[in-house]
């Protein structure tokens, strides 16, 4: 049942006193900013910037050393594999809070958005402690999932001489759907029908990418100018910066580049655990997509794959590998 404007306003006072609290200890990083982590993260990005790989390219940089790609600032005071644990009562204060919604009625979540913002570069041997502190909450807003509450977070990012050094804020939408389940008579109501899996967004810049997918290919951008290939999809080439587009067809033939296992959180319509891989194609671009027909244990980095498109119960239409041979 809807809130009464009372039980609203009483709610969103309790709401309100989680706003500025830290939503837990200072979580510091568990390993110093090492170069082995920077050279994976590169790896995985694709990045080549000598001033994060060359030691002495970046020696006469204007850094004078190693630093980290500042888009690592999360990535060095993140929990690891421990986060994927779920839990049965609240751990801290964001847990609480949305605790508190979910007992009122706001059982869904969705992140809207993030920002960073970086104030130094990191160096190899630098300590990064990160705390979150719940920062805002907005009032009610009515929006096309249904409506809720926006709640904002900030963590800010010290070095071992508790200077700042960089700074995150993270959005959520905690709301009521809107269409919620009806109950109803068993005996006289079909059996509904299984959550689907989320469909793909499809935009100006890739709904030629997602055709060519319905048509059972798994599609590279090229540009027709130059021949460069290139994915994700976009509107301009960037090594000619022309816009004429086009798509060849892959092989679907490559190699695990890396992947993960992914447990939680478990949502309707897929089934758990996901293998998502980053896969080499022989083309020499890169493709996300899922392992299928693998058991985790049997992944391994440098696994040679074939991709191929197939669709799914929903009538969705996705690229997906399994083992090669």
């Amino acid at each position: 049942m809807p809130l009464t404007p009372d039980q609203k306003k009483e709610l969103e006072a309790q709401m309100q006193e989680y706003v500025g609290k830290p939503i837990s200890e200072p979580t510091p990083g568990r390993d110093v900013v090492n170069e082995p982590m920077i050279r994976q993260w590169c790896d995985a990005m694709g990045d080549t910037n000598p001033a994060y790989l060359d030691p002495d390219a970046a020696k006469s940089s204007v850094h004078g050393d190693l630093v980290a790609p500042p888009t690592m600032l999360q990535a060095w005071t993140m929990e690891g594999f421990s986060m994927h644990e779920g839990y049965d009562e609240p751990r801290n204060n964001e847990h609480r809070l949305h605790k508190l919604l979910t007992e009122h009625g706001y059982t869904s979540v969705v992140a809207t958005n993030t920002e960073q913002g970086y104030t130094r570069y990191l160096k190899p041997g630098d300590t990064v402690t990160a705390e979150t502190f719940i920062d805002e909450i907005s009032e009610e807003k009515a929006t096309a999932l249904g409506i809720g509450y926006f709640i904002n977070t900030r963590t800010k990012f010290t070095d071992q001489d508790g200077e700042e050094v960089g700074w995150l804020t993270f959005r959520v939408l905690k709301f009521i759907p809107q269409q919620q389940p009806q109950q109803a008579d068993a005996s006289d109501t079909p059996a509904s029908s299984a959550p689907a899996r989320i469909a793909a967004p499809r935009g100006h810049d890739n709904s030629a990418w997602w055709a060519e997918v319905d048509a059972g290919k798994i599609p590279i951008q090229t540009c027709n100018q130059c021949g460069e290939l290139f994915h994700p999809p976009r509107p301009m080439c960037g090594k000619c910066g022309a816009m004429d587009m086009g798509y060849v067809t892959s092989s679907g033939k490559g190699t695990i580049h890396t992947f993960t296992v992914i447990h939680h959180p478990q949502f309707p319509g897929y089934d758990f655990p996901i293998l998502a891989v980053l896969v080499d194609l022989e083309e020499g671009t890169r493709l996300m997509s899922n392992m299928v027909d693998c058991k985790p244990e049997d992944l391994h980095v440098g696994m040679a794959v074939q991709g191929s498109v197939e669709e799914g119960e929903d009538g969705m239409k996705l690229p997906v590998f399994r083992r090669a041979g």
